[in-house]
């Protein structure tokens, strides 16, 4: 096999405009899907699954699950890729890390995550409000898996520190693409910068986290650059992985240069997996949150909720 990966990555038959038969996407049938939604509209909270039009929102919130996006739905940084608005930020809602508690609560989430949009317009890029969701969620649901996606925080050391000390079970932070794209796909982000704040949450922690990202594909990235970002994901400790295709969200986002055939997601999900990665999710339609529950933290994050319960017993 040549360097570049086998010829079969792209069906030539496919027009980068025209999406394969592998991307469907099935229409919301189950009344918990229009439950799911009743329930973010009525605490006033904000969905990843909505603003990003991720293409599996139909499924998960049939299922009664969602990614919770905190601190508003304005984008400091304007990504190539992403559907999220770019703007001037709003204020803080004080009150937003209880209404995600409660909306947890009410959905009895085994899982949740909680992501946010990079808010450079402050200080410490909305790391305190990340940590005051965490706790919210954790007072009161104790048992409940708490996953955070988080921003770079500019590399901010002690910002970072915050969330880590706030203890998620998995901290998940996207590299989104291989390094040489990135530039051209991440605006102001950094490949080795984002590779840098994986091994440092797990480093604040002594290891007590299951560390996370995801890699877009169809961006017009190389088989090697995709295995090279498998190596340098595991050299800074990274033991969780998803890759998922790339879709345009409008005319103005990055061009789709290639549909990746599930069969090439199967490969290099084995080839993660030979790597050392605990669990892989890789297709299509995979995104950063999809069937996030299905992972199964290591037993030392285990061990880390069975201390919050043991905690939360003796404060009563």
């Amino acid at each position: 096999m040549s360097c570049c990966g086998p010829k079969t990555t792209l069906d030539p038959a496919l027009h980068r405009n025209q999406k394969p038969s592998w991307i469907k996407v099935r229409l919301p049938n189950d009344p918990t899907f229009w439950s799911t939604k009743s329930l973010v509209t009525d605490l006033k909270l904000v969905t990843v699954c909505e603003e990003a039009q991720c293409p599996n929102r139909w499924e998960c919130w049939s299922h009664g699950t969602a990614t919770f996006m905190i601190a508003g739905e304005k984008c400091t940084r304007a990504c190539g890729f992403c559907a999220v608005k770019t703007a001037k930020p709003d204020p803080l809602e004080a009150d937003e890390p209880q209404r995600v508690a409660e909306a947890t609560r009410r959905m009895k989430l085994k899982h949740v995550v909680i992501t946010a949009v990079a808010r450079d317009d402050l200080r410490d890029g909305g790391a305190e409000h990340f940590k005051q969701t965490i706790e919210a969620v954790r007072e009161v649901n104790p048992t409940t898996i708490i996953e955070v996606l988080v921003p770079d925080f500019n590399d901010r050391d002690w910002a970072l520190q915050m969330v880590m000390d706030a203890r998620p079970h998995i901290f998940n932070h996207n590299i989104e693409t291989v390094e040489r794209l990135t530039p051209l796909v991440r605006s102001r982000a950094q490949y080795q910068r984002s590779l840098t704040v994986l091994k440092k949450a797990t480093a604040m922690v002594k290891g007590v986290v299951a560390t996370k990202s995801g890699i877009m594909l169809g961006l017009g990235e190389r088989y090697d650059e995709v295995l090279q970002a498998f190596d340098d994901l595991r050299a800074h400790d990274v033991t969780v992985l998803t890759l998922g295709q790339y879709l345009r969200p409008s005319p103005k986002h990055l061009p789709v240069i290639e549909y990746v055939t599930p069969e090439m997601f199967a490969e290099y999900k084995e080839i993660a997996l030979a790597k050392g990665f605990r669990h892989v999710a890789s297709g299509p339609l995979v995104r950063s949150s999809y069937h996030a529950a299905d992972f199964r933290p290591e037993l030392d994050v285990l061990e880390a909720i069975e201390a919050d319960v043991r905690a939360a017993k003796e404060q009563a």
